[in-house]
């Protein structure tokens, strides 16, 4: 019997993303593009109500936290522009901190994260986030014991005064397996564009996966509330991922859906 879809498939390849996403890889598969084009059809659908979550939060002063954890290479940073990109960039921020400095050092853990808390009408993208010190500074040494146990034992009363000030925080950790971040990173040194990504950090992901794993186990089983759970979105396929990261995101804040945009 004739496939039916013929049509539909030679249209969704004619068209320019269709032909990109064809010739983007080699070798050429029309699967393969004709997923990424319904990809693009849904990515946009979603960010039209990405729009209309950010056009009520500005109108009623609500204040968003959106957290982006996960192993390296995992797609965060992907995710994060995918659900930035067509919103109004005045009222959001993207932070990624870098290593803290000595004067951070000396403050309490919470206190640099404080200072990129959401004002009004603001939402905010955590790249790594607060749980830097529940997973990757323990496991790479870059706190002590009594650090972490302390940061396990005051987390969820933060995240608590958090939300209970009135910001929604949502979490949401990127999982992939050992042999797609082993072929990322691959494809991260291969590409002179991306080879700034990789870190020392990055180079010993792989040996220390194990002690990563541990550590993630601990972090779900402390952190994973009631009030604030967290969302694990299967990552191996980046596109699929960032789809359900951001329905994840619109069905955790009531935001008004009759909003025209």
């Amino acid at each position: 019997m004739e496939n039916q879809n013929i049509p539909l498939i030679e249209k969704k390849l004619n068209s320019i993303s269709g032909l990109l996403a064809l010739l983007s890889k080699e070798p050429i598969s029309p699967e393969r593009a004709v997923r990424y084009v319904d990809y693009e059809k849904k990515l946009v659908k979603l960010q039209v109500e990405l729009i209309k979550l950010q056009t009520w939060a500005i109108d009623n002063n609500e204040k968003i936290i959106v957290i982006f954890e996960g192993r390296d290479a995992a797609g965060k940073g992907g995710a994060i522009r995918r659900i930035t990109e067509r919103i109004n960039p005045r009222h959001m921020r993207i932070v990624a901190l870098s290593k803290p400095s000595e004067s951070e050092q000396s403050q309490w853990y919470f206190q640099r994260y404080i200072n990129q808390l959401p004002k009004a009408g603001e939402m905010v993208f955590f790249d790594r986030s607060w749980y830097n010190r529940a997973v990757v500074e323990p496991v790479n040494g870059f706190c002590t014991q009594e650090e972490y146990d302390i940061f396990m034992n005051q987390v969820n009363d933060f995240e608590r005064m958090i939300t209970e000030s009135g910001i929604y925080l949502v979490k949401i950790y990127m999982s992939i397996s050992k042999k797609e971040q082993e072929k990322r990173f691959s494809d991260i040194k291969s590409d002179p564009l991306k080879q700034w990504k990789m870190t020392k950090v990055d180079e010993k992901a792989q040996e220390l996966w194990d002690d990563y794993t541990t550590y993630k186990d601990a972090m779900f089983s402390k952190t994973n509330t009631k009030k604030v759970p967290w969302k694990v979105i299967r990552a191996n396929r980046k596109t699929e991922a960032r789809i359900n990261a951001i329905n994840y995101i619109l069905k955790q804040i009531p935001y008004d859906t009759t909003i025209k945009v």
